[in-house]
């Protein structure tokens, strides 16, 4: 072991424990990872720390969506749409941060995915707990601000489109929606940029199923009112008109 890694591994994997480092049990968190002098390579650290800061992140997602689910019941829009805000500001974060992972060069990649077992993104607790909270975000939607004021998708877009409450909390929705798939696609990319797309996951299947996933919509009504829109406003105003550009005579 070098004599830098000697003196900053200690400070790290035995930290001093102050009033602040209580709080936030750090001496549980900075241990959290493999220490430094058993690292396979330079990135496995980065690789670690990325992968479990999403999962504390989707744990706080998950937390709000339950509050959000409440306040949905209580058809407390204000605090719906604040708190919406929040899950999206994450989403964008966890978007962010996987920008980290393409440092990694792929055979260095390589060396760390010797260290995963048969281990798969797909396990990851956060995240599958987080696959279930859109259909009860849909259901209360349906019952509080569709159903319950004698609405329908199309008339909260279209022929009573107004901005309401049942408008925004919809919008909403469909960030919320776009963000995690967007968030699945920068994983897809991430994993094309490593290993290759036709590669065997870990799990011994093509990692090209990842992208039948990226592909889902967990609110499919407000994304085809979008298309049932456009399609109307077609046939109302002509789908191919006339160009608004004039030939102009070159002098």
């Amino acid at each position: 072991m070098s004599e830098y890694r000697q003196k900053y591994s200690k400070l790290l994997d035995e930290p001093e424990m102050l009033d602040y480092g209580v709080y936030l049990n750090c001496d549980r968190l900075l241990t959290s990872q493999k220490p430094l002098n058993q690292l396979c390579n330079g990135d496995e650290l980065q690789f670690q720390i990325v992968h479990q800061v999403e999962e504390l992140w989707m744990k706080l997602m998950v937390y709000t969506l339950i509050d959000v689910l409440e306040f949905m019941e209580e058809e407390n829009t204000h605090r719906v749409v604040t708190l919406m805000k929040r899950v999206h500001f994450i989403q964008r974060m966890m978007n962010q941060q996987l920008d980290l992972l393409e440092t990694m060069s792929p055979k260095e990649y390589q060396e760390i995915r010797l260290q995963l077992g048969n281990g798969s993104g797909q396990e990851s607790p956060g995240f599958r707990t987080l696959m279930k909270i859109p259909a009860d975000l849909w259901t209360v939607f349906q019952a509080r601000y569709v159903e319950g004021r004698n609405k329908t998708i199309e008339s909260i877009y279209d022929s009573e489109y107004n901005h309401d409450d049942s408008y925004v909390v919809a919008e909403s929705l469909i960030e919320f929606d776009e963000l995690l798939q967007k968030f699945r696609w920068n994983h897809i990319f991430l994993i094309h940029r490593s290993i290759g797309l036709g590669s065997q996951s870990l799990k011994g299947r093509s990692v090209d199923l990842l992208q039948s996933g990226a592909k889902h919509r967990f609110f499919p009504e407000l994304w085809e009112i979008r298309c049932d829109m456009t399609d109307k406003w077609g046939g109302e105003y002509g789908r191919v008109r006339d160009s608004i550009s004039r030939d102009k005579k070159v002098s």
